[in-house]
């Protein structure tokens, strides 16, 4: 007990424990790398068409609907409530999946899964809110890095589990359930902050804070696996000044919000680099979303053995390694970026070739590993090469508009190109679309 109090007593280990705990059980979701095959399966029986034109695309529309409300409100109400929002609609994501059957009731999943996918703002902009500014960089990678090693033991456990031990789809979303269900218990050991980024800062009225991480997390699929942002130094805390109405400084802090925005995009190298982020991510974005039932056309999961889960280990691995060899091989990338991002969207390019044309289910996957690496690859030069040209103030808001930007450009392709009230067309002809993109 004596311990105990004594982490307690450190202000910053208490809560990046409880958040790190809270972060390994929210992506610790074992069923993920099996959705399609188990909503396609004899548990759900529903058709590929109907989930790729009908059902998935509406996480995309509701997670573009949520995100910018979701973001203001998560800083006014200071994160804690958000989080356990998160918990709500993660618990009933998924009670929803294992319990109720329709292509309506699984486009009511959808939502609530756009729900999650917009509220992770909350989990990556919390600590920043309840540790000194010298913790920063070391809650940050802890934060990230307990996130990625629990997508790879998901990943690794749901194949071991469907392999080896022949558990059903549905066990291991019951299994997902006990395990998002143990991150909303966490949440309500957090403690609640006494200030956040933008509406209850402690400084100078009328500007914006330190390099906030709030909006860094417009994909949150995408920023957990960079894992390349550098940390940031927050604001100085200092006695609050600011004795304005509440309207007015709602007012305010969007003025300056909008004032940061147009600066940033004032460089011309900036605007490249930012209108490469949001189509490269947008692409991205669409081809993880769905991957799985690109693979189940090539091999039907009802007759073939399914490896999903090895797969997204695998790629996630791979992601990791790519972004973490930016920082050690020794390149001028100020010359050679433009280069790397020519040579490197090719081979995606090629990879994705490959996966429209083989009918071979493991070139298919060697051709998804290839495309992921390439992208963190550049993806995290592109990070770095943005924020060393920003002041350590705007880094943060410019990578969260640019992912906003992306998921504005993945909603019309999934409009246009998905949905069936567009044109509707199948996986394999989306897939050439987007090769030729």
């Amino acid at each position: 007990m004596d311990w105990w109090k004594g982490v307690i007593g450190r202000s910053w280990i208490y809560p990046t424990l409880i958040i790190c705990a809270n972060g390994f059980f929210s992506t610790m979701r074992p069923s993920e790398p099996f959705l399609t095959p188990y909503l396609t399966g004899p548990d759900k029986n529903l058709t590929i068409e109907e989930v790729t034109n009908q059902i998935f695309p509406v996480w995309t529309y509701s997670y573009l609907a949520l995100l910018v409300p979701v973001f203001l409100i998560t800083d006014y109400v200071r994160y804690k409530p958000v989080l356990l929002l998160q918990g709500i609609s993660f618990i009933t994501t998924w009670l929803l999946l294992l319990f109720a059957h329709g292509v309506v009731a699984m486009q009511v999943v959808e939502f609530f899964y756009g729900m999650v996918t917009a509220t992770e703002v909350a989990y990556y902009a919390y600590i920043y809110s309840v540790v000194s500014t010298e913790h920063y960089q070391r809650v940050t990678s802890y934060c990230r890095s307990i996130t990625l090693a629990a997508a790879t033991v998901a990943a690794v456990l749901g194949q071991l589990l469907v392999s080896l031990a022949d558990v059903s789809y549905f066990h291991l979303n019951a299994i997902t359930l006990a395990s998002v269900s143990l991150a909303f218990l966490c949440s309500f050991l957090l403690p609640m902050p006494q200030k956040s980024m933008f509406f209850h800062r402690k400084g100078i009225p009328g500007t914006l804070p330190g390099p906030d991480k709030v909006v860094a997390t417009a994909d949150l699929r995408c920023q957990e696996d960079q894992g390349s942002a550098p940390a940031g130094r927050g604001p100085t805390p200092e006695p609050q000044a600011d004795h304005a109405k509440p309207q007015n400084h709602v007012l305010r802090v969007l003025v300056q919000l909008g004032k940061d925005l147009r600066d940033c995009y004032s460089s011309r190298k900036l605007l490249y680099w930012s209108l490469w982020w949001a189509l490269a991510t947008a692409g991205f974005n669409q081809i993880v979303n769905y991957i799985q039932v690109l693979w189940d056309f090539k091999a039907p999961s009802h007759s073939s053995a399914v490896y999903n889960g090895a797969v997204e280990a695998i790629a996630t691995f791979l992601g990791s390694a790519t972004s973490m060899a930016v920082g050690y091989v020794k390149v001028n990338w100020d010359l050679s970026g433009e280069l790397a991002l020519g040579i490197f969207s090719a081979m995606d390019a090629g990879a994705l070739f490959l996966m429209h044309f083989t009918d071979n289910i493991w070139a298919c996957y060697a051709g998804y590993l290839a495309f992921k690496a390439c992208y963190m690859l550049l993806i995290t030069i592109a990070t770095f090469q943005i924020a060393v040209n920003l002041s350590m103030e705007r880094y943060a808001l410019m990578f969260g508009f640019n992912n906003f930007a992306a998921l504005v450009i993945q909603t019309i392709i999934t409009v246009v190109v998905v949905d069936s009230r567009g044109l509707g067309l199948d996986i394999s002809t989306q897939l050439q679309g987007k090769t030729l993109e």
